[in-house]
């Protein structure tokens, strides 16, 4: 198969979808890879490592999309690219799609066979493509958080870990899954007082056997959330439904009654956010301020650190884009139900029910159609 990856073209993201040990793992397997010149230095990678590891350099990206079979990515298309897509390319990335009708749309006219890495998931009900990413972007927040809590930033100007004879911050997290764990665990490493909120009693005791005192848990309700926010300096909102819009838990009414400059960060904003205030910002400009609390809700938080999330992603999607080159996609859903949930759109149908749900279309059953 000929395989392809671009550079990236959303607002600050330094990522890419193949680094050189990718690439010589699929031309040892026998595929040809080609990648845009460039694509890899905002992640570290010279042109002349992805030639040693035996790919073809192309000037244009649009050569690249023309001439592909599958392509590799790491963010979704923008609109800009989607005069690129052709009937039956496989693209193989984050989508997001439940948040994006015009993405959706183009790729249903294209006939794109969309694999999307974010509802890839294997049977203990992990999501190995998605995890890396939630593991970076949960950190991550902690530490955009902090930073955007100075005075300068519009924050209340309050450290997180405090000092002796100092209060600390309080640190809420919506969502006990890999966001909010990780979230967790750099707030509770910095010392300060951390809730989480989730709607699963059995992930809360998880959470509390690994944090024990250290934190505190609340069952997810209305009630819960509002009074936990009320008293925060700093929410992470880690909310997911795999493929599906994210609800809002972090509602509008709740802004008035908290602290001027606490800090929200959205990190389920690429699903649509959890905040009914939030939108999509950039790292140029990744705050905004409503009724005195601070918004980050950045799209593609882990692009910020691009050398260890290509990395991390990659050592994720490696195996299947392989399997999926090696027998073709249509085999490898027969073969792999972890690659089947991955395909949202195939043939110019939706095949994902969350993302069918998102914009009332009908969803196709995709093991009939292959």
């Amino acid at each position: 198969m000929k395989i392809g990856c671009v550079k990236e073209i959303k607002n600050n993201e330094f990522r890419v979808g193949l680094t050189p040990d990718n690439v010589r793992a699929y031309v040892s397997a026998g595929h040809e890879v080609l990648i845009e010149k460039g694509a890899g230095l905002g992640s570290g990678f010279t042109d002349e490592e992805y030639v040693a590891a035996g790919a073809s350099m192309i000037d244009l990206a649009a050569d690249v999309w023309k001439d592909v079979e599958m392509m590799v990515k790491v963010k979704e298309p923008l609109e800009e690219e989607y005069g690129l897509f052709h009937d039956g390319l496989i693209l193989y990335t984050y989508l997001h799609l439940a948040a994006d009708k015009p993405q959706t749309d183009a790729l249903l006219a294209g006939k794109v066979k969309a694999v999307a890495y974010e509802t890839m998931q294997e049977k203990d009900g992990s999501l190995p493509c998605l995890a890396p990413m939630s593991q970076i972007a949960g950190r991550l927040s902690i530490q955009e958080g902090a930073k955007y809590l100075e005075k300068r930033f519009g924050g209340e100007g309050i450290l997180l870990a405090g000092v002796p004879g100092t209060p600390k911050a309080n640190v809420v997290v919506l969502g006990g899954g890999t966001v909010g764990m990780n979230a967790c665990r750099i707030a509770v490493g910095m010392g300060a007082n951390v809730t989480i909120v989730d709607v699963n009693l059995k992930r809360l005791e998880e959470l509390d056997n690994l944090f024990g005192s250290h934190i505190q848990t609340l069952v997810s309700t209305d009630s819960n959330i509002e009074r936990a926010v009320k008293d925060a300096d700093l929410v992470i909102g880690s909310v997911l439904i795999p493929g599906g819009t994210t609800p809002k838990l972090f509602k509008k009414k709740y802004l008035s009654e908290m602290k001027d400059g606490a800090v929200f960060v959205d990190v389920a904003i690429d699903q649509g956010g959890c905040g009914e205030s939030s939108h999509v910002t950039t790292h140029d400009d990744p705050v905004f301020i409503e009724e005195g609390v601070v918004h980050y809700c950045v799209g593609n938080m882990p692009g910020a650190v691009p050398r260890t999330s290509t990395i991390a992603l990659t050592n994720a999607t490696l195996r299947y884009g392989l399997q999926i080159a090696q027998d073709g996609l249509e085999e490898a859903c027969k073969k792999n139900e972890c690659i089947r949930l991955g395909v949202n759109c195939y043939d110019g149908k939706i095949t994902n029910h969350n993302v069918a749900a998102a914009f009332d279309y009908d969803c196709a059953d995709l093991m009939a159609m292959i």
